[in-house]
């Protein structure tokens, strides 16, 4: 199957920011677009602000003026739906709404020839439920563009339980001949982005929600230590905490309100509240001119220690001896931990270091204090610290003053269990292993997704594979003890990943685990 040609006639309905986004990359696609919206005057404003845009990119030096001038003579404004009669592909960006959606493919398709492709923006919306009252539900799919479209590589093609192969096929060929990497994906609740992509935001803010630490520091701790973009926070605030909030409740709402995708009470009521985010000039934190600067809790300089010791193995941190004795820390070896168990970090006192595990600090009989996960330890820049209550001031501030040593701004927290980063990322390795155990996308899909869609710094089934099957499981299963409601209980493919990696060891490791299970992509 092959892409539309560029020459056929593309529709676009809906001229808000999105409509107008798709309707951009169609042309310089070369195809000849038809914009439409059903507020009289809009689509006209629409082509002036299009002809805008690709206006600035030849003042950019992205797009040649002779381009540019082609372009804007295929672009017309529609004032009817008839006008739309010869399109080969009609894309909607219209309220994201089920009722106006259906009721727009309904007057759609009597006046499109039946060969004509429909598709829909929906983010949150069941394509089988748009496409359920359609003559012909096989031609329509989902076509999801990510804000702003020009921009974003991403586009999640979802196909309805209705939606013909050919159809999906050639939607997939035309997003990628429009310059865009396309992902194929099943009509489930968030398709892959949004469905996967919600511990991002709901961890971080029951972590907040408990008390455990600021927005401003929780948002830090992910950027500089797990290495994501932009923290949730921030994000949010900068996407409108109404329109997270929304697509957070419809996926939990799609899903029959499973525990594991319950909304945030605390964002409920910044929505309430009218403190949307940046459109508003105040969300999760202030914006305007004369808005403060909003810091992250950061420990004052303290001293390194002299020397420390490492007991057995530390798995995810294992590169921290080497940073360590980098610093000029004298660092001991001591190999008399139990073999596949967590080793740890001690310091003079006897206060021991263990990378986050799910697990309470103060779980511990002894004195403990828990350091959290980073994608990277050489290049982090700022590392979380939990205390255990039995932790005195100065085996903390030994603490603090050790990854101070390494070059890291130190935020200490209170003590809860999997911190920050490990238990966010936990959650996304386990949420993308259930969306490839039940055929949402491919694995190799899902990273993608991931990585174009939201910015993540690695896809989370890679990153699984690096943390390793049984490392995420154990952390899941202390997280669900700490917390028994089934939010964190791990997913049956998990389970399974874990168990199949622990027979490939035990039988001398042959063969390559793929990271994704041997059923997970089926």
């Amino acid at each position: 199957m092959t892409a539309i040609e560029s020459g056929r006639v593309v529709a676009v309905v809906g001229t808000g920011t999105m409509g107008q986004g798709i309707a951009q990359v169609a042309l310089v696609a070369g195809h000849p677009v038809r914009l439409y919206d059903a507020v009289p005057g809009r689509a006209e404003q629409a082509v002036t602000a299009l002809a805008g845009r690709l206006g600035r990119l030849v003042e950019k030096g992205r797009l040649d003026a002779a381009a540019r001038d082609a372009a804007v003579a295929r672009l017309h404004p529609a004032a009817d739906l008839a006008e739309l009669a010869d399109s080969a592909l009609v894309v909607e960006a219209v309220l994201e709404q089920l009722p106006v959606k259906r009721e727009l493919f309904a007057a759609l398709e009597d006046i499109v020839s039946d060969d004509c492709l429909l598709a829909t923006n929906t983010s949150s919306l069941s394509v089988t439920a748009v496409a359920g009252a359609l003559r012909v539900p096989g031609r329509l799919v989902g076509l999801h563009f990510f804000n702003p479209a020009p921009l974003l590589p991403l586009v999640e093609v979802v196909s309805g339980f209705a939606t013909d192969e050919e159809a999906a096929l050639t939607a997939f060929e035309t997003a990628r001949a429009w310059g865009k990497t396309p992902v194929r994906c099943a009509d489930t609740p968030g398709f892959v982005v949004n469905r996967i992509a919600r511990p991002y935001y709901a961890e971080a803010f029951r972590v907040y929600e408990e008390g455990a630490a600021d927005p401003a520091t929780i948002d830090a701790v992910l950027r500089e230590c797990g290495g994501f973009p932009m923290g949730p926070f921030e994000l949010t605030d900068l996407i409108g905490q109404d329109v997270n909030e929304a697509v957070t409740r419809s996926v939990w709402e799609s899903f029959f309100q499973d525990v594991r995708f319950t909304p945030s009470l605390a964002q409920r009521r910044l929505v309430e509240s009218g403190r949307l985010g940046r459109k508003s000039g105040r969300g999760w934190f202030p914006y305007g001119e004369d808005a403060p600067p909003v810091q992250a809790r950061t420990a004052g300089p303290a001293p390194a220690p002299s020397s420390i010791t490492v007991q057995g193995e530390l798995f995810a941190a294992d590169s921290l001896p080497g940073l360590i004795e980098e610093a000029g820390i004298e660092v001991l070896f001591k190999e008399d931990a139990v073999p596949g168990h967590p080793g740890w970090i001690e310091l003079s006192d006897g206060t021991r270091l263990f990378l986050s595990d799910g697990s309470a600090a103060d779980d511990a009989d002894m004195p403990v204090i828990h350091f959290d996960l980073a994608l990277d330890y050489r290049t982090a820049t700022r590392i979380a610290l939990a205390p255990a209550a039995r932790v005195d001031e100065a085996a903390l501030n030994e603490a603090v003053g050790l990854f101070q040593a390494l070059g890291k701004d130190v935020s200490v927290i209170a003590d809860i269990p999997g911190m920050i980063v490990t238990r966010t990322v936990a959650m996304l390795v386990d949420f993308a292993l259930d969306a490839a155990a039940r055929a949402v996308a491919a694995p190799e899909d899902i990273d993608t997704a991931m990585r174009l869609g939201v910015n993540y710094p690695r896809g989370p089934l890679d990153w699984g594979k690096e943390l390793g099957a049984r490392w995420v499981l154990d952390a899941l299963e202390a997280l669900h003890e700490e917390y028994p409601t089934g939010r964190y209980a791990p997913s049956q493919a998990l389970r399974r990943l874990a168990v199949a990696q622990e027979e490939r060891e035990e039988q001398g490791g042959h063969g390559e685990d793929d990271g994704h299970g041997e059923d997970g992509a089926s």
